[in-house]
């Protein structure tokens, strides 16, 4: 039976499925999810495979439906999402889809297309309309008129006896883009060597492009010329430039008549546009109901010929042969489900489910809930565990938001990062429906937010820190006998020392004492400091011990004894010589008394020099210097203590480098001299039988056999020495770089508190020494500016920050090498 500490126990079974129900059965089984399919056929080509023709099929059906999405997103419009994921459909379903897609998209297309021609026509009456406007005021300036008159037709651009006398004059009118305006008068100057006369104006507002739908801001020209070759030459140049020539008559009736029939069109076409984009928006509103669940289905169906073509077909019996990877408490509900595909196709020929015996590691497959699974995902982004180990996931639900709390430690700002997310999960169903982009990691995470925020006002009690200020439930235990005079007068700084008579000598019960967080002694931050920074030092090694606990529950799982030895007990020496006795020092300075100042006073230790001695008297023995480090313990018994912790801790490393490899090559030998076929036996998928099976013995996971031996390979003392060096520097080397990199709990720790302080100080504490009117107002906007970067800078990047150094430091300690394939 699986847990979240243990990866469910998988078994791999062999299913021979008939051709007639295989469909069927692959989607029951894609319903409940429970099972994993081998590809037997890893050589053979995505071309060459059996259901080629039918993926494909699905892959067009695919494009269309991706058009179809297209079309709606132009239109402005939303896809309805299916509360309920539909079934995978029949087979011969798969035409009435292809053929329903099919009639959409060539509906869409002839819509698309007719709506753009509309929309082509509809722009050039509109360019021809303001080309006639365009003239008639250009041909009244030229005239010299100062409106548009029934004297229009006498006296357009010339008089008619002045355009009788100037002989054959014409002129041509069109609309151009307005970026195009300035080369376009250019080359017509240069090209007619000034023999033409060009007026333009731009139109009042853009025009759509027909084609891209985008805004388009054109000119309206009219150029006069006189011959046959300078109009032929203007419209070469208008062809060149992509202007739009239109026909204009020369009278003011003709035009006046032309404009008229122009808007009149224009009306119709308007009627024409409207009708058709009512009819386009219809019909994609009833796609876009239905669209998710036609992706839905065309996905269905191609992973359930995705999952066929892994099968091999048997020609003798006809059917398709396939394996899969299942938890084994899930059998049953396999059977079940591979009855239902059964009877759901109507078959008469049961197919068989069969558990076989394979030497190939199984994937891994830890069972989670909306709870856990955010948990497990920080763990999974690390690496997989191996099958059936320890998974660290687990332990992470208390530990991370531990970790987090620690450096985000204010009752205020956990409150309101708890009610957050506890606002998200009460509304998760209403959230989970709606499309939340990039907050949709967030909301991913509410349950993981949810117990930062709760662990971040424990640790803010601990602090007593709520929004920079402190908790006075208990009554501070510092009576201060100082008047206001004393403190105001030549030394205003105030030292609290636990020898002095300001103290009542009793402990805070919670906490720490206010007096710390309001700041009124000088020595708060040193205080503060101190505390956080040994809490961190043990916070980080009592983790990287437990890591190791870890993996002593794998290696007595798995009955690998070997690694108990010569890996787990070293390692355990190795950390608690030189950490865990920095822990204790530490715990032990904190409980030693601190006796006055002056002679005879009794000094806490220097643990940074006490440490460094402690590896420097191996070498020169009069290296420990009491009156500066002072000893946490008689002198004589600290030494010896010492020089044996130092001698457990260099001796653990060739004990972790040398043990292993050699007993290894000495097992090798043993079972080379006895046989090894006959000494080994048949394995299974399960739990190795010792840690020398697993360290030898190396299994073709590409074979197809699954009974028999396979062949032994030779054993490489240097390959496996290499690898145990390397295990062995990379211990020794983290447990010393993972326990400075926990002090950035201290460090994050106190950037957050005097943040806190500083923006409560500079920006709202200063508003409250307003008077009057102007106080109100202050206290209304100071509030306003302080919570907005509260929220902004302590919440959101120093909330981001504070996550992102917790996830450093779970990825730090884990004690397995990520190497698997995990259970999807």
């Amino acid at each position: 039976m699986g847990s979240l500490f243990r990866s469910e126990e998988m078994t791999l079974c062999q299913i021979l499925l008939q051709s007639e129900s295989a469909y069927a059965i692959v989607s029951e089984l894609g319903e409940l999810g429970m099972v994993q399919f081998r590809d037997l056929n890893p050589d053979v080509n995505a071309f060459q495979r059996k259901f080629v023709n039918e993926i494909r099929r699905c892959d067009e059906m695919e494009r269309k439906l991706r058009f179809l999405n297209k079309e709606i997103e132009k239109a402005g419009l939303e896809v309805v999402d299916q509360e309920d994921f539909p079934d995978a459909p029949h087979p011969q379903e798969m035409i009435d889809l292809e053929t329903k897609f099919e009639q959409l998209e060539t509906e869409m297309k002839e819509i698309n297309s007719n709506q753009e021609r509309l929309n082509r026509n509809f722009l050039e009456l509109m360019e021809l309309k303001h080309i006639l406007f365009r003239t008639a005021t250009f041909f009244d300036e030229a005239g010299q008129q100062a409106e548009f008159t029934d004297r229009d037709d006498q006296a357009a651009l010339l008089s008619e006896e002045g355009r009788a006398s100037a002989g054959n004059l014409g002129f041509v009118a069109g609309v151009i883009n307005r970026e195009r305006v300035p080369g376009f008068e250019r080359l017509l100057w240069r090209a007619c060597r000034g023999n033409v006369f060009l007026r333009y104006a731009e139109l009042d507002y853009a025009m759509e492009d027909p084609v891209t739908g985008q805004e388009v801001h054109k000119c309206v020209f009219i150029i006069f010329f006189q011959g046959d070759q300078l109009r032929s030459r203007v419209k070469k140049i208008c062809e060149g430039y992509r202007a739009t020539l239109y026909p204009c008559p020369d009278s003011a009736a003709e035009r006046r008549e032309m404009a008229i029939g122009v808007s009149t069109r224009i009306e119709d076409l308007r009627t024409v546009l409207g009708q058709t984009r009512d009819h386009r928006c219809r019909v994609l509103q009833t796609v876009a109901k239905s669209l998710r669940g036609w992706e839905i289905r065309v996905m269905k169906i191609k992973a359930i010929y995705h999952t066929l073509d892994m099968c091999n077909f048997d020609l003798t019996t006809k059917c398709l042969i396939g394996e899969c990877w299942c938890p084994v408490s899930d059998l049953d509900s396999i059977q079940l489900a591979v009855r239902r595909g059964t009877e759901r196709s109507g078959s008469s020929v049961p197919s068989v489910l069969n558990r076989i015996n394979t030497k190939d590691a199984p994937p891994t497959f830890f069972r989670t809930n909306k709870f856990t699974q955010g948990f497990q995902n920080i763990v999974d982004a690390y690496g997989v565990a191996d099958y059936r180990e320890a998974n660290p996931a687990l332990f992470t639900i208390i530990t991370f938001p531990f970790l987090f709390a620690i450096m985000f430690g204010d009752f205020g700002h956990g409150l309101i990062m708890a009610l957050a997310a506890l606002v998200m999960i009460i509304m998760e169903k209403t959230l989970s429906k709606a499309r939340l982009g990039e907050v949709s990691t967030i909301f991913e995470g509410r349950y993981l937010m949810l117990l930062m925020g709760l662990f971040a006002m424990y640790t803010g009690l601990i602090y007593n820190d709520c929004l920079s200020k402190a908790f006075n439930i208990f009554q501070t235990h510092w009576t201060v006998n100082f008047t206001v005079k004393d403190y105001n007068g030549d030394d205003p700084t105030l030292h609290l020392h636990p020898w002095s008579n300001f103290h009542n000598g009793n402990p805070y019960p919670f906490g720490f004492d206010p007096i710390w967080q309001e700041g009124l002694a000088e020595n708060s931050i040193t205080f503060t400091n101190s505390f956080k920074m040994k809490m961190s030092v043990i916070v980080g090694v009592s983790q990287m011990v437990f890591g190791v606990m870890l993996s002593l529950t794998n290696h007595l799982f798995f009955r690998r004894y070997i690694n108990i030895v010569a890996e787990f007990i070293p390692q355990l020496l190795f950390l608690l010589s030189i950490f865990g006795y920095l822990c204790a020092l530490i715990i032990y300075k904190w409980t030693l008394p601190i006796i006055g100042e002056g002679p005879g006073a009794h000094y806490p230790p220097s643990l940074l020099i006490t440490l460094i001695n402690m590896f420097l008297n191996v070498i020169k023995s009069d290296y420990l210097d009491v009156e500066h480090t002072g000893a946490v313990y008689d002198e004589g018994i600290q030494k010896g203590v010492q020089y044996v912790l130092v001698f457990l801790a260099l001796g653990s490393v060739p004990w972790m480098l040398l043990v292993k490899p050699f007993y290894l090559r000495w097992q090798h030998k043993r079972r080379s001299l006895s046989g090894y076929a006959e000494f080994a036996g048949d394995n299974t998928v399960g739990i190795p039988q010792s840690e020398e099976d697993e360290e030898v013995t190396h299994h073709d996971s590409q074979s197809g056999s699954h009974s028999g031996h396979d062949d032994e390979e030779e054993f490489d003392f240097s390959e496996v020495f290499i690898h145990q060096a390397i295990h062995t520097i990379e211990f020794c080397l983290g447990c010393i770089s993972h326990t400075a990199s926990y002090l950035r709990l201290w460090a994050l720790s106190l950037a957050h508190a005097e943040l806190s302080a500083v923006l409560w100080n500079m920006v709202f504490h200063a508003v409250l020494t307003f008077q009057g009117f102007s106080g109100i107002v202050g206290i209304y906007l100071g509030f306003a500016f302080w919570a907005a970067l509260t929220i902004a800078i302590l919440l959101v990047m120093e909330g981001l920050s504070a996550f992102l150094h917790t996830l450093r430091l779970h990825w730090s300690p884990i004690m397995y090498y990520a190497s698997v394939v995990m259970f999807c």
